[in-house]
């Protein structure tokens, strides 16, 4: 996925609250990451996007 869109993705999940999401969106970067299959780029934007990015409290 593009570092882009990835990050979109994640700011989204973490503005709703979406924890797992996160998770998810994380360990499938991290692995591409450790895999070799993206530079860096992707997991530097995830960095950004949760550096900048508060998790919000899940709607109940």
């Amino acid at each position: 996925m593009e570092p882009d869109k990835t990050a979109d993705a994640y700011r989204a999940a973490r503005r709703a609250g979406d924890d797992a999401t996160c998770q998810v969106i994380l360990k499938e970067v991290t692995d591409r990451f450790n895999t070799r299959t993206t530079d860096g780029s992707e997991l530097a934007a995830l960095y950004r996007a949760n550096r900048d990015t508060p998790l919000a409290k899940p709607a109940n």
